[in-house]
């Protein structure tokens, strides 16, 4: 039931084909659906929502304010009703659309589908059941879609490197870090503080052709206010999470240190790089669920000497057009063609720590993961600039 038309319909009015990526999607979709709908006897299976949802996103370029969409598995085509047509809610429409067409039975739907939209396609006659395979199917990414998400994370990496430069360019000045050397006009230097960072890291991301998106952060877990100036020697954490022109997000997170004594934030360091080798070698064996990964992460930063009351932080999830997304639950698993984000974070002090967060694309077994876009892990600015 797969090929032919699965990557459009023609059944489609104000549909259009749109870019190589969409049409990638929608036929590797129609591959996971088409098993499902035979797997549990259905006709059809059936979306609906407004064009910030995900799933409506996926198997449309452009979607309209509300949209519906269909993929009629014994037909294997594709079928999309908006209200850029007019003439009624979009679920009705199509609706009738599948009715006309003879199907009949059941119409697998997303759990979340719109009650609006479920009952329209109640009253054309169709029984309802929850199924989860759209996420499944967006879970394993395509070539196409692995191309934008590491655009997306160049552009975080563009955003690091930036907020890197002026930290390596800084100078400090009373115990403080200012904004490198003065004019020469006699002027102090001006204070260096976390909004300043912020603001040159999406600054470039832009610069990168990218949307920052509202997910940079500069220490995002400090007590410290966003204005007030960084200091020599603490470690400073820095998080971009931005979304390409197609909307595909990245996520990139380093720590740097300006004037480290080399310390306690070294040995945290060294322990949570170290578990990005350990879950990357783990991944090149085989799939595992998210927790098994998650878990090896702290398990091997507590291996440097942690105990259970210093706090280490893991967090895997899947990146695409969510900054979070499937695989995300516990049980779900890494596997191949998985983009994923490794995010691990080890305490130094009361108000600090030492947090990365790079992106990793899941090959088939026996090969290497690999990284997108992944800047040094280093903690020296300088390093990052290379």
């Amino acid at each position: 039931m797969t090929g032919g038309n699965a990557d459009g319909a023609t059944d489609r009015p104000g549909f259009d084909d749109g870019t190589e990526l969409g049409r990638e999607r929608r036929r590797h979709a129609a591959d996971v659906l088409s098993t499902a709908l035979v797997d549990r006897d259905g006709a059809a299976f059936v979306h609906a929502g407004v064009d910030r949802d995900p799933g409506i996103r996926y198997a449309c370029d452009r979607p309209a304010d509300t949209t519906a969409v269909a993929y009629d598995g014994t037909a294997d085509e594709w079928l999309v009703r908006s209200s850029a047509e007019g003439g009624g809610h979009p679920a009705e429409r199509l609706a009738s659309a599948l009715a006309n067409r003879g199907l009949e039975g059941t119409i697998l739907t997303p759990p979340r589908v719109p009650h609006d939209a479920a009952l329209y396609l109640e009253r054309a006659g169709f029984d309802l059941a929850s199924t989860d395979v759209l996420e499944r199917a967006r879970a394993t990414k395509t070539a196409g879609e692995r191309e934008r998400i590491a655009a997306a994370q160049r552009a975080a990496a563009a955003g690091i490197r930036q907020a890197a430069s002026l930290l390596a360019e800084s100078a400090v000045v009373d115990g403080r870090l200012a904004a490198g050397e003065n004019g020469g006009d006699g002027a102090d230097p001006e204070p260096l503080t976390a909004t300043h960072l912020r603001t040159a890291i999406d600054e470039a991301i832009v610069g990168a052709g990218g949307f920052p998106a509202g997910n940079t952060a500069v220490d995002p877990d400090s007590s410290r206010a966003p204005d007030e100036p960084l200091r020599p020697g603490e470690p400073i954490v820095l998080a971009a999470a931005p979304r390409e022109p197609a909307g595909y997000y990245g996520g990139l997170v380093r720590t740097l240190v300006v004037d480290g004594d080399g310390g306690r934030e070294r040995r945290v360091h060294v322990a949570v790089t170290q578990s990005f080798r350990s879950a990357r070698s783990m991944l090149t064996a085989g799939p595992e669920s998210v927790t098994a990964v998650a878990a090896d992460l702290e398990a091997e930063v507590r291996s440097f000497g942690f105990d259970t009351e210093q706090t280490v932080a893991t967090a895997v999830a899947g990146a695409g057009l969510e900054p979070r997304e499937r695989p995300l639950a516990g049980g779900d698993e890494v596997g191949p063609g998985s983009v994923v984000r490794l995010d691990v974070a080890g305490q130094v002090g009361p108000d600090s720590r030492i947090r990365i967060a790079d992106v990793l694309v899941v090959s088939d077994e026996g090969e290497r993961p690999e990284w997108l876009a992944a800047p040094s892990q280093s903690l020296s600015p300088a390093s990052l600039l290379d």
